[in-house]
């Protein structure tokens, strides 16, 4: 018969130290997302939301992925300075949280973004977010429209200019001819 050996304080308080250790190990960066796959126009913002859990102070890292290219877009510290690359200070915000907001769309910025968070302890955890842009047709058709407009008042003009021309070209003919007639004829009438 198998006999079972009872625990005692210091026994279960070691397997209890070492499970919340474990446990805590496992759970020391959380990033909660509620969506990772955005879709945007071109011109539009868009926002990462990200809410990042961490032992001490992460260092928040985000990087752009795409089948051409792989950049950083900046490094930063919550409380700290932030470090964005040149190519996107203008346009994004980075948030204590770990969030980040791009303004400005261009379709060139369709792609995956990374955000990789590391403790202090020198562990990290990373998350991908997709984000689609979308060209805007209807900035088409008002350029289309615009420039219809454009063309048709620049052709109302030339035609405009060209009737004044006409009109001037035949005053100077008229007045050309009136010119060239003798002022004084000769022909008298006679009695009968």
């Amino acid at each position: 018969m198998l006999h079972f050996r009872t625990w005692d304080v210091q026994d279960a308080a070691v397997f209890l130290s070492i499970f919340l250790f474990m446990c805590h190990l496992a759970a020391a960066i959380t990033i909660q997302s509620p969506q990772r796959s955005l879709t945007r126009s071109v011109q539009e913002d868009v926002f990462f939301s990200a809410d990042i859990t961490c032992d001490g102070i992460p260092t928040i890292q985000w990087t752009f992925m795409s089948g051409a290219v792989s950049r950083s877009i900046g490094t930063w510290q919550p409380g700290g300075d932030t470090n964005i690359t040149d190519d996107y200070s203008s346009r994004v915000k980075a948030y204590w949280n770990g969030s980040m907001g791009l303004s400005d769309l261009r379709l060139q910025d369709a792609g995956f973004y990374v955000i990789t968070v590391t403790d202090v302890s020198g562990s990290s955890k990373d998350t991908g977010f997709v984000l689609k842009v979308n060209e805007v047709l209807y900035e088409d058709f008002q350029y289309l429209a615009v420039s219809a407009l454009a063309l048709a008042a620049v052709a109302g003009l030339l035609m405009l200019t060209v009737w004044l021309i006409e009109k001037l070209y035949r005053k100077i003919l008229g007045w050309r001819k009136r010119k060239k007639m003798p002022e004084n004829d000769v022909t008298e009438l006679q009695p009968l």
